[in-house]
């Protein structure tokens, strides 16, 4: 009996991984991912356990040495090795040290676009210690001297380009004893110096390490106004192409890629080549990418692995899409979820705020409903909040969650779980709007819309109606070239999709939808222009429950729509 009992416990053994495959079939998926997030917290605790602490600085600096003549950058024909940029931020370093004054715990805030140099000045920082304030080059006056003072950066350099910004707010930044230079060999500007010609004049020898030696993991490195990506060999553009995109990737044999907001959209929407798929392209990294445009990416440039994840630069939880679920940025992972402990809770997009139940504690969604996603600060999942600015760091703690006393990060997003444990962004809070006591997804109408054959681009709001309660429903819509809308047809497809209170009541043509420097549409200018025909000057449409077509918007309506004598 014995042995007959060994060989059927080797062989449930073996049959072992294909039962917990049947039951669960994520198992080993969920159970590689969370020993890995375990491995990698385990470093990062003995790294910021070392003094000073083992940085990001200290891997370059070991990659330097190990492979010296390997490219780091690729910026036109221009190509920056692993010991071109190490030797190049040792100048930077020393001439920020010598000219400036830089010293551990300072802050220099750079105002320049996409260029090699953006490494070496961020490199040089580090190895002094210092924060760097990366702004964004494409903001003005007050913004722009907004973001410089809560950095509190006394130095400030500026690519020589943005010369007329920089001299606009140069009054403030002089009475404030700010240092600005110029990344050039020479200046024109009174008050501004050139860098340039003291990096070219400053030793390449290693820095010091007592320059950093009081540096912990919880000393400010980076102040982050915008999104950005650090890797290997890295190919920089000064501004993205979608019609050079794969042209780019072929050139400089490109592996990876990473995406945000629409990209991988625009690259889908450049008119098809025959050498689409010709390209060494096997991973994509990123966010935002919709469930459509994601099948419609893999069917033209081929098998590419997308690997979507859910994050925020000041956020304390993310998700990975390790995966591969189309349309998903995560999975619930048991594992994960015992150390960091999050919650999708019900929110009234009406009132802006999260439901409490009569004892005023949070209500936690069930699985298939769209919840605020909240975690609970701890050392394991800290929240800093934002610098200068206690105020919106505030807005951003949700206290007495689920009991008294307990501390949530609001992340301002919904998101929703459904049965197999797959998490996917739902919208943002700001971004929902409530009509006839329903909520409104922007996102999931844009879905729609945008399956319309005649739409190249949608972006959906709500815009206030005198009179109603919430906000009812307008998109504005980019056509493709050689088309025309189709007050029919469009009305057709939201009615077959839609329900009543979702379809959009008022439509907008424009040539061109404008958007942020990460590549986010701008809804604050077009919801207040709401869909006054006097006011906006394209093409507007109103959705006609009687005629069962979007007919052309006129003054008359708009006043009939006012005046409550034409309901909504």
């Amino acid at each position: 009996m014995l042995p007959a009992l060994g060989t059927a416990l080797a062989g449930l053994l073996l049959l072992l991984p294909l039962l917990l495959r049947c039951a669960w079939p994520y198992f080993f998926q969920d159970l590689r991912f969370a020993l890995t997030m375990a491995r990698v917290a385990r470093r990062a605790r003995r790294a910021g356990a070392r003094r000073p602490a083992s940085t990001l600085l200290d891997v370059f600096a070991r990659r330097a040495r190990r492979t010296p003549h390997k490219a780091l950058l690729l910026f036109g024909d221009e190509v920056c090795t692993y010991e071109q940029v190490e030797r190049r931020s040792s100048q930077a370093a020393r001439a920020l040290r010598d000219a400036a004054g830089l010293r551990a715990g300072g802050c220099l805030a750079l105002f320049m676009g996409n260029r090699p140099a953006y490494v070496w000045v961020w490199l040089g920082c580090a190895k002094l210690g210092c924060a760097v304030a990366c702004l964004n080059s494409n903001i003005r006056a007050a913004s722009l001297l907004r973001c410089f003072q809560s950095s509190a950066a006394t130095v400030l350099l500026a690519a020589p380009e943005l010369k007329e910004s920089v001299e606009e707010i140069l009054p403030f930044l002089k009475k404030e004893n700010v240092k600005v230079y110029y990344l050039s060999k020479t200046s024109a500007t009174e008050g501004v110096e050139s860098f340039l010609d003291k990096v070219d004049a400053a030793s390449d020898e290693p820095t010091p390490l007592s320059w950093r030696s009081d540096i912990t993991f919880k000393t400010p490195a980076m102040y982050i106004y915008t999104s950005g990506t650090t890797g290997a060999t890295i190919v920089l553009r000064a501004r993205f192409s979608a019609s050079q995109f794969w042209d780019d990737c072929r050139k400089y044999n490109v592996t990876v890629i990473q995406y945000i907001g629409e990209v991988l959209r625009y690259l889908c929407s450049v008119p098809q080549r025959n050498n689409d798929q010709d390209h060494k392209v096997r991973l994509a990294i990123g966010n935002g990418i919709r469930a459509d445009v994601w099948r419609e990416f893999i069917r033209r440039f081929g098998n590419i692995n997308i690997l979507e994840f859910y994050a925020s630069t000041e956020g304390n939880i993310s998700f990975v899409n390790y995966a591969g679920k189309i349309g998903a940025v995560g999975r619930v992972n048991c594992l994960q979820k015992k150390i960091l402990r999050y919650e999708l809770i019900k929110y009234d997009v009406e009132k802006d705020e999260p439901v409490r139940d009569e004892n005023g504690y949070c209500v936690r969604v069930p699985k298939g409903k769209p919840g605020l996603l909240i975690c609970k600060i701890t050392q394991y999942a800290p929240f800093s909040g934002y610098a200068g600015a206690k105020q919106q760091t505030e807005k951003k703690k949700l206290r007495d969650v689920f009991q008294k006393g307990d501390l949530y990060f609001n992340s301002g997003d919904l998101l929703v779980i459904d049965n197999d444990n797959f998490i996917y962004f739902h919208d943002r809070t700001g971004d929902t709007f409530r009509w006839k006591g329903e909520n409104v997804s922007t996102t999931e109408v844009a879905d729609v819309l945008g399956l319309i054959d005649c739409v190249q681009e949608v972006i959906v709001y709500g815009v206030s109606v005198p009179g109603y309660e919430g906000r009812t429903g307008m998109a504005c819509i980019r056509l493709k070239e050689n088309c025309e809308f189709n007050g029919e047809n469009t009305y057709r497809h939201v009615n077959t999709h839609l329900p009543n209170y979702a379809r959009p009541r008022f439509i907008r043509i424009k040539s061109a939808i404008e958007l942020t420097a990460t590549f986010k549409y701008r809804k604050v200018q077009l919801v207040e222009e709401g869909f006054n025909p006097a006011v906006i000057k394209d093409h507007l449409y109103f959705l006609d429950d009687k005629e069962n077509l979007y007919v052309q918007m006129t003054q008359d309506i708009y006043n009939s729509v006012k005046e409550h004598s034409l309901k909504l």
